[in-house]
């Protein structure tokens, strides 16, 4: 089945040009465009993980390793488009536009960081496993009822394929030609669970074929496959033919989360070994020198502006008071049931 869904690459894992169809689109400024986002991601990510482990925010989703997946599949986006993430996606979300400030303080704890963006249809990560599919099946529909071009990307594990809300998701938007990509990276894992333990499919793409609808893999790593793979599935959408399932073959270099030993189920020196093959910054770093595009001093002046922006909106983030533990309780229902309320109260009475 690998051989009927083979995996899009445009630049191999030494920066070079793999010979193809896009080859006139990969311009200089397109590639400054992505490695920005990426090294802004990077930083980010790492500046989370950091936070956590001295107690600043709480626990904390990483993402290094998927930032070509998570970039090259948010620059395709148009602004009036939607997205419906996961909790590992807050590097999708940055690139499309969602405010920063908010970001961390949903990292820490409190309301103000559940909705993303004022500005963006970006919907709150979705920690649930899968639900946000039929969400973006939903919202892709709406837009098509309104009369739009809009058109929606939901972003899911591996192991979201295992869960109903997958193919419900699937179904109803091939039934209905709804707009939405379904833009799945494929980490290699369902937290601890390998692919292999869960799913006899050779791959995520061919199950399209249940569904009728078209499916791609993609070399995640690559952010030039993602973004061409992704631009090429939203074109088919706007133009009223549904549906497309993307499989972006990637990887987490850390942890689930950061309430996670990963060692306990993968052997992490070999993921670091690993790096020098499936590290998406290194990759695209290499096609920029491999084609005379790398300018140290460019590089040196966004890295500078990164770390300033992250370092305010932290200070921004850290001059909040403490977020309040009984909010969890107040956004559940419209009015609170009888077991919230008494469970409201029981928190109440033990923090005094």
């Amino acid at each position: 089945m690998k051989e009927k869904y083979p995996l899009l690459e445009i630049i191999d894992k030494t920066g070079k040009l793999v010979p193809n169809a896009y080859e006139t689109e990969i311009t200089e400024e397109e590639a400054k465009r992505f490695y920005y986002h990426m090294i802004r991601l990077r930083t980010y990510d790492r500046k989370g993980r950091a936070l956590q482990r001295q107690g600043r925010i709480g626990t904390y989703v990483p993402f290094e390793g998927q930032e070509a997946s998570q970039v090259g599949s948010a620059l395709a986006l148009q602004p009036d488009d939607w997205m419906f993430p996961t909790y590992r996606d807050h590097g999708a979300t940055l690139t499309f536009g969602a405010d920063l400030d908010r970001l961390l303080l949903h990292w820490n704890g409190r309301v103000e960081g559940c909705v993303p963006s004022k500005v963006k249809n970006i919907f709150p990560a979705a920690i649930p496993i899968a639900t946000q599919l039929p969400h973006a099946t939903g919202a892709a529909m709406a837009e098509t009822y309104k009369g739009t071009k809009n058109v929606s990307i939901a972003y899911f594990g591996d192991g979201a394929t295992s869960e109903g809300d997958f193919h419900e998701g699937l179904n109803i938007a091939s039934v209905f030609k709804a707009p939405v990509v379904f833009f799945n990276q494929n980490n290699g894992f369902a937290i601890s669970v390998p692919i292999e333990k869960q799913m006899n499919s050779e791959t995520i793409a061919q199950k399209a074929e249940a569904y009728g609808i078209p499916g791609v893999r993609v070399d995640g790593q690559d952010v030039f496959a993602v973004h061409f793979a992704v631009t090429e599935a939203f074109e088919r959408a706007r133009c009223g033919e549904g549906p497309t399932l993307i499989e972006a073959v990637t990887w987490r270099f850390g942890a689930h989360t950061t309430a996670d030993d990963p060692s306990k189920y993968r052997d992490q020196e070999k993921s670091e070994q690993m790096r020098d093959d499936l590290d998406p910054l290194l990759r695209l770093e290499r096609f920029m020198k491999n084609n005379e595009m790398w300018e140290e001093e460019w590089i040196t002046r966004i890295k500078q502006e990164i770390e300033i922006e992250l370092g305010e909106a932290i200070a921004r983030m850290e001059a909040y008071e403490k977020p309040n533990p009984a909010d969890m309780f107040d956004y559940v229902f419209e009015e609170p049931t009888w077991t919230i309320a008494e469970q409201k109260e029981m928190l109440r009475r033990s923090v005094k």
